[in-house]
């Protein structure tokens, strides 16, 4: 069986011309843009738009890498439409924000918000056998996902597969959460089963300029200069990963691959095309912290009353920087988290989802670990 491949291109700065020719070659390497798209093809441009933060911020796709596939989709006389569905707010508010919406304003590009709630049927799931998805997503001859490079508390990285998350209406994203309970290895589950369901037929990760630290909304950009795109999500994933630095088995989405044997999973079935991933290797990319959640919800009841406080990291509010707007209150899927004076957390039936760090505008919640896992060697 033929090998996954994963094209690796340097760009060292955002721009319009020079990220369009980044992008064109790395993708070239891969048999270009019309071995993806055909003429006349509705295509979907699947970015990242978590929430309206201008482009510096790192926190979603930035305007000039939605540009360049808007332009080359075009190229095959193609029909490009962008689509996202934030966990909080539109996708027209967010892309208005972060810059997307002037770019599909100046090319003639409709922005598709992914609301409408359709059940689809996955008899090949592993996990989810029925999905809740965007009705909107299902209307397109094809996906071009573009996720952005960055951290996540839950699923320390979110790339390709993560990505695809976005094609669940925002309101049904927390009921995704409470139906995944405490347990991130079966979210990580339904994540792999929705993007197998949905299948891009490309994927090109915004890895100019990364976050690192307390993503996906709140952490700091980090230069990487990189552009990484595969057909295969899990293969590019696994790539982005080891270029960073981080235990492939550390990424939830990546541990549930390697469980069922898939095999862009293991870098020895993978062909990287351009840059060598030695030579792109980034040097102390600041990880959040890993939960140890999966762990202390399998020790018998008594036991996990005891110390799951302080086993397992946890969202912390910073009481100095947090302006009591309670965003975090209207997006936790347990209701845990009450504003009285301050945000107060019922630790006790969180389920460290981190959408409250995810959606918190002041950047005021981080994840934080517990006393004992401080000093417990490989938690």
């Amino acid at each position: 069986m033929a090998k996954a491949r994963v094209s690796i291109t340097r760009c060292v700065s955002y721009g319009e011309a020079p990220v369009l020719r980044a992008i064109r070659d790395n993708i070239d390497a891969l048999g270009g843009i019309r071995a993806f798209v055909k003429k006349d093809e509705k295509i979907l441009i699947k970015p990242n738009l978590l929430s309206g933060k201008p482009p510096e911020a790192a926190v979603t796709t930035h305007p000039d890498f939605v540009r360049a596939i808007i332009s080359l989709v075009k190229e095959t006389g193609a029909r490009p439409y962008v689509g996202d569905s934030p966990g909080l707010g539109t996708a027209r508010k967010a892309a208005e924000r972060c810059g997307v919406l002037e770019v599909c304003k100046e090319t003639g590009t409709e922005l598709v918000e992914l609301k409408e709630l359709t059940i689809a049927e996955n008899p090949e799931g592993h996990t989810f056998k029925r999905l809740e998805v965007a009705k909107e997503a299902l209307g397109f001859d094809g996906i071009i996902n573009l996720p952005k490079l960055k951290t996540h508390a839950q699923m320390r990285l979110t790339l390709g597969v993560k990505n695809m998350f976005g094609c669940v209406p925002g309101k049904l994203k927390s009921q995704w959460h409470l139906s995944a309970g405490v347990e991130s290895a079966h979210f990580a589950s339904m994540l792999l089963d929705l993007y197998l369901f949905l299948k891009p037929r490309l994927t090109v990760i915004d890895g100019i300029v990364a976050m690192e630290g307390n993503g996906p909304g709140s952490g700091d950009p980090r230069k990487t200069g990189l552009i990484f795109s595969a057909i295969d999500c899990v293969a590019l994933d696994t790539v982005v990963a080891e270029a960073l630095g981080a235990r492939h088995e550390s990424i939830p989405t990546l541990k549930a691959a390697i469980e069922r044997g898939m095999e862009g999973a293991e870098l020895e079935n993978i062909e990287v095309l351009g840059e060598d991933i030695e030579d792109v290797r980034v040097k102390n990319f600041v990880f959040p912290p890993l939960s140890s959640v999966n762990f202390a919800s399998r020790l018998p009841y008594f036991i996990d009353r005891r110390i799951r406080k302080a086993l397992t990291s946890r969202p912390h509010v910073d009481k100095d920087l947090c302006d009591l707007c309670s965003v975090c209150v209207q997006v936790c899927p347990p209701r845990v988290m009450k504003k009285s004076g301050s945000i107060n957390i019922d630790y006790d039936r969180c389920i460290r989802c981190y959408c409250c760090q995810e959606m918190c505008p002041q950047g005021a919640i981080a994840p934080r670990e517990g006393w004992l896992k401080k000093i417990i060697p490989g938690m």
